[in-house]
Formats: structure tokens, sequence, C-alpha cells
């Protein structure tokens, strides 16, 4: 009994260790659970964050071969680019293809350690952070070219932590899919640089009228500028500000060690060649409406459409400055705040020039085809027209005298009377008691279908006051119905576009036609009555010495409009002054300013 308890008490300690044995390894056994528990969780959680910063975003790939709205370009009758809309791409572009300074100034401005970061760049931050604080606003980001990529690419301008995200994890996949050079190449074709242009190759040829590929220092310098403001520093809104923000460029280029000083010098004189000639400033105006009286055209999803018109960029230029001049000189002088020119081809209707007003910018309200004003006395052909077809001739003798008709007594201008006059005489000296008693004579149905035939197709008065031009009429429209009596009797319809190609192809082209609206022998009759008026009438001051000019001056009540239309060579011009409230001029009629400014535009044709 003695032995079996010695035996007891010593298998008691081991007895007692066994269960601190068996512990250890159920210790760790539940401390590998919990890690691979906090793992599984931990790859839930980050499952789920990249789930919900990825579930709507497009497709990568397919961001990268999205298609774009197609550009459309329009060139004047010289081939100059005088409008361009929609997203204006050039040429697509490779790093490998271009000038080395072209990815150095890029890099320089942009994103100095993009060679060497993983798509972030902390360095950068802190960098830009530091100068914003010491500046005490935003100067400088922090956004590498690789994440200017992602969230220019696939994302929208919001502002949020959820784009952040989504837009660091963008930046780590083209990390991962891309090289540098390729990633670098999407930037230099999608970036907007301005002016309308998406892409390095658009800009080059925009701004300086060569392909990316042809580029100098300076050129690429002053390209890779834009982004920080391209709407506010690009040339054609600031060509200063653009020069010297391409000055900046080539400093940064200098400190980053990718261009040396001396050759930055070199670029940077340059700068005094300029830029590629910009469009004519009013081309807006005439690229709007020659889009519109186009329509839609069948073209193919996301080709670029080049429209040929007919706009004389010369013609357009002189309108302009002579208008312009015009109003600076006498325009506060005679209580004058407006002014509209048109000038088309007689023969076919083709719009020359188009000057909606004074202030040239796209998009302004265009007063040669929007404005409807009264044309006073430029009305008065389409009268005489009524009066040929009743069967009066340019001989045949009216009396100047006091008329009443249904309680209206219409007075001349001049408030005098002459007696007897012919016809011809009668228009060239604009005599309201005339006009009148050809309306009595000749019907008012008669007035009205007679305009309408040569191209008038607003609305007129039924009444006998149609005879002193107390409808509205557009310029344009006016102008246009002119060109039977100066072409041979042949309505036009005016029009801007001649051809529209896509890819170098002819998908559209004008056809040429004319009707006839009035006989031959009418509208001769009527371009010699219109020349008398510009000999010795009150057209006088738009005589050009040597050239045969035909017109008609236009002036309504209280001097509120005053008009010349005109014709010269085969041209037609329009003028019309005039304020955009109907104020009253200071004695301003249209064989004043009007008729003088007809003269201007088309002496230097």
């Amino acid at each position: 009994m003695a032995r079996t308890a010695r035996v007891a008490l010593k298998r008691k300690p081991a007895g007692a260790r066994r269960p601190t044995a068996r512990r250890a390894p159920r210790r760790r056994l539940r401390v590998w659970r919990w890690v691979l528990l906090l793992a599984l969780w931990l790859a839930l959680t980050l499952g789920g964050v990249v789930t919900w910063l990825a579930w709507d975003l497009r497709h990568p790939a397919a961001a990268l071969e999205a298609t774009r709205r197609p550009g459309v370009t329009l060139l004047d009758t010289e081939g100059g680019v005088l409008a361009r809309s929609g997203d204006l791409y050039g040429e697509t572009v490779r790093v490998p293809d271009l000038p080395r300074h072209v990815a150095d100034a890029v890099i320089a401005i942009e994103d100095r350690r993009f060679r060497s970061h993983m798509g972030v760049d902390p360095l950068g931050l802190a960098r830009a952070a530091a100068v914003n604080i010491a500046e005490g606003r935003v100067v400088q980001g922090g956004s590498t070219i690789t994440q200017q990529v992602a969230k220019n690419l696939f994302l929208t301008p919001e502002r949020s932590f959820r784009r952040k995200g989504q837009e660091l994890l963008l930046t780590l996949w083209l990390e991962r899919t891309f090289t540098k050079d390729e990633i670098l190449s999407v930037w230099l074709n999608r970036v907007y640089l301005g002016a309308g242009s998406w892409g390095v190759d658009a800009a080059a040829r925009l701004y300086f009228g060569v392909p990316a590929r042809r580029l100098s220092v300076w050129q690429a310098a002053l390209i890779a500028g834009l982004p920080r403001a391209p709407s506010r520093l690009n040339p054609r809104a600031d060509p200063e500000a653009a020069i010297a923000r391409g000055r900046v460029v080539l400093r940064a280029m200098v400190q980053a060690g990718l261009l040396s000083a001396d050759s930055a010098r070199r670029a940077e004189a340059e700068a005094a060649r300029g830029f590629a000639p910009a469009p004519p400033r009013g081309a807006g105006w005439f690229a709007v409406w020659a889009q519109d009286r186009l329509g839609a055209l069948p073209i193919e999803h996301g080709a670029d459409l080049l429209l040929r018109t007919t706009l004389d960029p010369r013609l357009q230029s002189r309108a302009e400055d002579r208008l312009s001049a015009l109003l600076a000189a006498e325009g506060g002088r005679l209580g004058i705040g407006e002014g509209a020119v048109v000038a088309l081809d007689a023969e076919t209707g083709a719009v020359r020039a188009m000057v909606g007003g004074r202030e040239a910018r796209a998009g302004g309200f265009n007063r040669t085809t929007a404005a409807r004003r009264q044309p006073g006395s430029a009305f008065k052909p389409f009268v005489w027209l009524a009066a040929l077809e009743a069967g009066m001739t340019l001989t045949t003798v009216l009396e100047d005298k006091p008329v009443t008709i249904g309680g209206w007594r219409p007075e001349n201008i001049d408030g005098r009377f002459r007696g007897q006059v012919t016809l011809a005489e009668a228009l060239a000296q604009s005599l309201n008691t005339i006009a009148a008693q050809i309306v009595a004579e000749a019907g008012v149905p008669r007035v009205i279908s007679a305009a309408r035939r040569v191209g008038i197709v607003s609305d007129q008065p039924r009444d006998a006051t149609i005879a002193l031009g107390t409808g509205e009429v557009g310029l344009l429209e006016l102008v246009a119905a002119y060109a039977p009596f100066v072409n041979g009797g042949r309505a036009v319809v005016p029009h801007g576009v001649l051809r529209a190609e896509v890819r170098g192809r002819t998908i559209w082209r004008r056809e040429a036609g004319a009707v006839r609206a009035i006989p031959e022998e009418r509208a001769a009759a009527m371009a010699a009555m219109l020349r008398t008026a510009v000999e010795h009438g009150t057209g006088r001051a738009a005589a050009i010495p040597g050239r045969a000019v035909a017109g008609k001056t236009g002036t309504t009540q209280n001097f509120r409009d005053a008009w010349f239309v005109g014709a010269v060579d085969g041209l037609l011009i329009g003028i019309w002054l005039g304020n955009d409230d109907a104020g009253p001029m200071r004695g301003v009629t249209g064989g004043t300013l009007p008729a003088r400014l007809f003269r201007e535009i088309a002496s230097g044709r």
C-alpha cells in the first residue's frame, strides 16, 4: 500500500503538466483562427470598397476606345479655317514619333517625376502643398500625368472621397497595364488645349499651322503650358498670356535639367514670330447661320465634317473694320448704337460677308438674319416693280402733290412737292407721295405679290402704308430680294455652304439653280432706275467713280432706321444702322452714313 502511494505521488506531477501542454496548441489554434477571420473580413471589406468604387466605372479599355462627338470645320473661299465646332482632334500621335522636347515640356511643367513614380507622387503632393500654403491659395496641383489621364478619361468632375478613390484605382490600373510612353501618349491625344482643340496635334495645327511632329521647342513649351487654363491662356483668347505661360514652361524645363539655358533663350526669341492667322472676328455669325441653313447631313458616327463655304475672308474683314470704325467715330455723336452688313453674290445668292453687329462674338445676336425692322424707302423698289407690272414705264409722268388715302396723308422727307416727275426720277428722289399713288393705282395685292416673287417672305401690311415700307424685314432677306433687279430677273436663295466632305469624300454638294422671278426687260428697267438713284438721287454718297453702282436708300420715321442696299460688279451689299431699342438717331438717313459705308466696303473689293 505504501508502495502504491509512492507510485501515485510520483505520477501526480506528470499528470498535472498534461492540461497545460494541451492548452498551448489550442491557444495557437485560436490565434490563427482569429488571424484568418480578420484577414477574411479585411479581404471582404477591401473587396467591398473596390466594388463600391468600381461598380459604375466604365471599363478602362472601352473608355480608351470611346468615340467622340464629330468635329465640324468650316473653310472660307481661300481655304482658311473660319470656324470650328465639336470635338476637334488632330492626328493621333505617339511619344516616340514626336520631337523629344514635346514630352520634356509636358513632363517639366506637369509631372517632373513621371518617369520614376508608380502613378502617385507623394513628393509632388508635398511640394504642391508647401507652395500653396506659402502662396495662401492654390497655385500648383499635385496630380500626376497618370492621375490626370485617369480622371479626365474615365471620371466626372465631381469632387468627393469616392471619386478620389476611383482615381487611385484607375491610376494603379493604368500604371500596371501601360508603359509610361503609352500613358503620356494618351494624355497628349486627349488633353484639352483651348479654342476647341483636343490633343497636341490639333493645337499645333490651330495655333502654329504645323503638325505636332514639327513643333519647335518654343511651340511645344507654349502648348504644354495651356492645360492649366486652356480657355483663358490659349493664343486665340490672349496671345500675351499664352506667351508668358510658355516662358514659365521653358524655365521649368531648364530647372528640371531637360533643356539648357542657352537653348531656352533661343527658343524664347521665337515668340516674336507670332501665331497662325485667326479667322475674321465676326465669322461666328456666318458659321452659325450657314450650319443652321445646311441642316443635318448623313455622316458616319464620329466622323469629322468639313464644310467649304462661300465666305470671302478679305471682304468679311473689310466689312467688320469699316463698320467698327464708323460706329466708333460717329456712333456716339449721332446716337447710333448698332449696325449690320451683309454681302452676297447677286448671281447665285452665295453670302460673301456677314457682320451681325458691332460686337464680334460667336453666338451673339445676328442683326442680318434675326432682327426685323421697317425698311422704309428701301422697300420702294418692290412698289415700283408693281408699277411696271401695272403697265407704267420709266418715262410715265406722275405728279408729286399732296395725297390723301383713307385719312392717311404721306409727305416727302423734305416736306416739298416737285410737281410732274417721271417714274424713274420719282424713285431716284424717293418721293413718298408718288409711292402712295402707285399703291393706290396698282393695288396692295399686286405690291405684295411682286415683293414675294423676288424674295420678301415676311408678312407685310395690307394697306396703303406698305408704299413707305412700314412692314418689317430682315437685312439678308431684303438684300437677296434686290438680286433679280441686277441679275436679269432670277430669284436667289441666300446660302453659305457649297460642299460638305467627310474624310476627303464629298457627301453633299449644292446644286446650282435659278428661278425666274420677273421678265428680263423689267429687271433691266429696275436696274436702270436704281442706277439713277445713285447717279443723281438720294444714293449719291454710294457712287464709286468709274464703276456702275445701283442702289436704294431707306429711312424710317424719326430716324429710327437707316438703310442702303446697293449692287456693284455683281455683288450686293446691304447696310443697316440704328439702335436695338428702336431709339431715334440724330438725323441719320440712308443716303448719309449707310451709303458712305457701302462705298467704303465696295471700293476696296
